[in-house]
C-alpha cells in the first residue's frame, strides 16, 4: 500500500492522540505525523508545513476541541490559499452523533466522516479513500 508523507491528528484529547499516533506509526502509513490540540494550532502548523512545501496530505479531524472547533477550522480552512490545497484530504474523526454537525459537515470540503477509535481497517480504508482506490 502507498504511504503519504505527512499526516495532521487534530484532536484536544492527549490520550487519543497518542494513540492515533502510535497506530499510524505502527502501521507505518506515513513518514511524519503532526499533532494539533485545536483547529488554530492545526491552521498554524499548516501555514508552516506548506512553506516548507511539505503540507499535510491527509487531515483527521475533531469537531469538539476548545478555541477553535472542527466545523470552525473548515471555515477558516476554505479561505486558505496554497498550491497543495487540492491533494489535501479531510476526514472527521469524531464521537459526535448530533444530527446538526452531520448536517453543517455536507457543505464542509471533507471526504468523510470516521468514528472513534481509529483502528487498522480504518485507517487502511483512509488510505484507499486518499489514493482513490475501492474501498472494501
Amino acid at each position: 500500500m502507498n504511504k503519504l508523507s505527512c499526516i495532521l491528528l487534530v484532536d484536544d484529547d492527549d490520550t487519543t492522540n497518542f494513540i492515533n499516533q502510535l497506530l499510524l506509526e505502527d502501521l507505518q502509513v506515513t513518514e511524519q505525523v503532526l499533532i494539533a490540540t485545536n483547529g488554530w494550532e492545526a491552521l498554524q502548523l499548516i501555514k508552516l508545513q506548506w512553506r516548507d512545501g511539505d503540507c499535510p496530505q491527509l487531515i483527521l479531524l475533531d469537531l469538539n476541541m476548545p478555541e477553535m472547533d472542527g466545523l470552525e477550522f473548515l471555515k477558516a480552512y476554505e479561505e486558505l490559499e496554497f498550491d497543495q490545497k487540492q491533494a489535501v484530504v479531510i476526514v472527521v474523526l469524531t464521537t459526535s452523533e448530533n444530527p446538526g454537525d452531520v448536517e453543517r459537515l455536507q457543505k464542509s470540503p471533507i471526504k468523510g466522516v470516521i468514528n472513534k477509535p481509529l483502528t487498522e481497517k480504518k485507517v487502511q480504508d483512509l488510505l484507499r479513500l486518499y489514493f482513490n482506490e475501492e474501498i472494501g
